[in-house]
C-alpha cells in the first residue's frame, strides 16, 4: 500500500518508493529502505519536497497519541491512492528517466562497446514496480510522449506494453520480470543497422527490408555480450517477429514453434509501431491499429483478445473527439463499460481554443465518444501540451 508524505515527515524505517516533487535537477535513486536520518538529511539538500512510500516494504506515519485512529464514519483510516496528477507527473519523471538509461546504452552499443545490463535490468523492475502503482500514468506516456526518438520511446512503451499483459493475463513474478526486460531488449540489434536505413524517410526496398531482418540475430548477439539472460528474454528476442501465420521472420515458424512469450511480443511490438509517427509512415490511433491487429492472421487472435482486454477499447491516453464538440485524452478505462471511460476534455472544436481540463466520467454522462482522433488533424502538439499543462491540472 502506498502513502504520499513530505519530506519533514520521512523518518528512518521507511521504504520510499517514489519521489512525488522535487525542487533540484540532481537524479535521485527513487526506491529503497531509508537507514539512517542522515538519508534523509540527504534527500533534503537534493531538494525532495514530496515522497510516496510503500507501507508493504517499511514502516508508516507515527499516529499522534491525542488523535483517533478512525475517522468520523468509524471505519479505519487508510492510505489515499496516488491522484490522477499525481500519477502522471511521477510517471512523467520515471519514464524520462527511463529514455535516458536507455539512451546511454544503445550509444554504447552503436560504438561496439559491451555496456553491463545491470541498469537495463534494474530499469526493467522499476517499470514493473510503476505498472502495478500508476498504471494510468505509464499508460499516458506511452501513447503521448512522442519526440521523435522513436527506438527508445518504443523499446520503453513495449516493456510498459508487456508488462501490463503478463500483468492482465496473471503470469508469475518471474514471468513478468522477463517480459519487462524482453521489451527494452528485443529491438537493441536495431542500433547496429544502417543509419541510410534507419533514418530513411523512404519505404525500404526489398534488399533493405532483408538487411533489417537481421537485427534479430545482431540484437541477441549484442545483449549476451553485455550480460547474463534468461531463455524467455533469449526467445523474445529472437522470435518477435515470427508470425502465428508462419508468415514471420527469421524462421517462418509456425503457432506450434512460437512461444506464447514471442506472441505476445509480436502484438505489442506492432501495436507500438502502428501508434507511433516514423519517418516513413505516419501514426494511427490507437483503435485503429487494435483493428488491424483483429484482422490479421499473422497474431494469436486469443492473445489479441486478451490484449484488447488489457489496455482497453480506447486505451488510456488516446485522443478522442466527443459529441460535445470537444477533444478529450482517456485518463482512466472502464472495464464494466469499455467504450465509457474517464476522459479529460481539454480543446473546443469550435472556437479551435484550448479550453479549461475537465474530467467527465462518460458512464455517467450524455457526453460520448464520436471516434479516435489524431492530433495532427487538429494542428496540435500534444506532448508539449501534456507535459507543460494538462500533467499539472488534471
Amino acid at each position: 500500500m502506498l502513502q504520499a508524505i513530505d519530506i519533514d515527515d520521512l523518518k528512518p524505517g521507511m521504504f520510499v518508493n517514489n519521489v512525488i516533487e522535487q525542487t533540484g535537477t540532481l537524479k535521485i535513486k527513487t526506491k529503497g529502505l531509508v537507514k539512517t536520518e542522515k538519508s534523509v538529511a540527504l534527500l533534503k539538500a537534493k531538494g525532495v519536497v514530496k515522497l510516496e512510500i510503500d507501507l508493504t516494504r517499511g514502516d508508516g506515519l507515527e499516529q499522534p497519541a491525542d488523535q483517533p485512529t478512525k475517522n468520523s464514519a468509524g471505519a479505519s483510516s487508510s492510505p489515499r491512492e496516488m491522484t490522477d496528477q499525481e500519477q502522471i507527473e511521477a510517471a512523467i519523471k520515471l519514464y524520462d528517466q527511463a529514455l535516458t538509461i536507455q539512451s546511454k546504452f544503445f550509444k554504447r552499443l552503436e560504438v561496439n562497446d559491451t555496456p553491463s545490463l545491470e541498469a537495463v535490468k534494474d530499469l526493467s523492475l522499476g517499470i514493473i514496480d510503476a505498472v502495478f502503482e500508476m498504471p494510468n500514468g505509464l499508460c499516458c506516456l506511452s501513447l503521448l510522449n512522442k519526440t521523435g526518438r522513436y527506438l527508445l520511446e518504443h523499446s520503453v512503451n513495449c516493456s510498459i506494453l508487456m508488462t501490463m499483459f503478463g500483468q492482465h493475463k496473471g503470469m508469475s513474478k518471474t514471468e513478468i520480470e522477463d517480459l519487462s526486460l524482453a521489451g527494452l531488449l528485443m529491438d537493441v540489434g536495431m542500433t547496429n543497422m544502417p543509419k541510410d536505413i534507419t533514418q530513411s524517410s523512404k519505404k525500404l526496398t526489398d534488399a533493405e527490408k532483408e538487411v533489417v531482418t537481421t537485427h534479430v540475430d545482431i540484437g541477441l548477439d549484442l545483449v549476451e555480450r553485455c550480460g547474463s539472460i534468461s531463455d524467455n528474454v533469449r526467445d523474445v528476442i529472437y522470435n518477435h517477429h515470427e508470425r502465428f501465420d508462419g508468415s514471420g521472420y527469421p524462421d517462418a515458424q509456425s503457432d506450434v514453434d512460437v512461444s506464447q512469450y514471442a506472441r505476445m511480443a509480436a502484438i505489442v511490438d506492432s501495436y507500438d509501431a502502428m501508434i507511433s509517427e516514423r519517418l516513413f509512415k505516419k501514426a494511427i490511433t490507437p483503435s485503429r491499429a487494435l483493428r488491424r491487429l483483429l484482422q490479421d492472421n499473422g497474431y494469436d487472435q486469443t492473445l489479441v483478445a486478451e490484449f484488447i482486454q488489457c489496455i482497453g477499447v480506447h486505451p488510456v491516453g488516446s485522443l478522442v473527439k466527443l459529441n460535445n464538440d470537444r477533444l478529450g485524452i482517456v485518463v482512466r478505462g472502464n472495464k464494466d463499460v469499455p467504450l465509457q471511460p474517464v476522459v479529460a476534455t481539454f480543446y473546443h472544436l469550435k472556437t479551435g481554443n484550448y479550453s479549461e481540463v475537465k474530467k467527465i466520467d462518460l458512464s455517467q454522462s450524455k457526453v460520448q465518444i464520436e471516434g479516435a482522433v489524431r492530433p495532427e488533424e487538429f494542428g496540435l502538439n500534444l506532448t508539449k501540451f501534456f507535459r507543460e499543462i494538462f500533467a499539472s491540472t488534471i
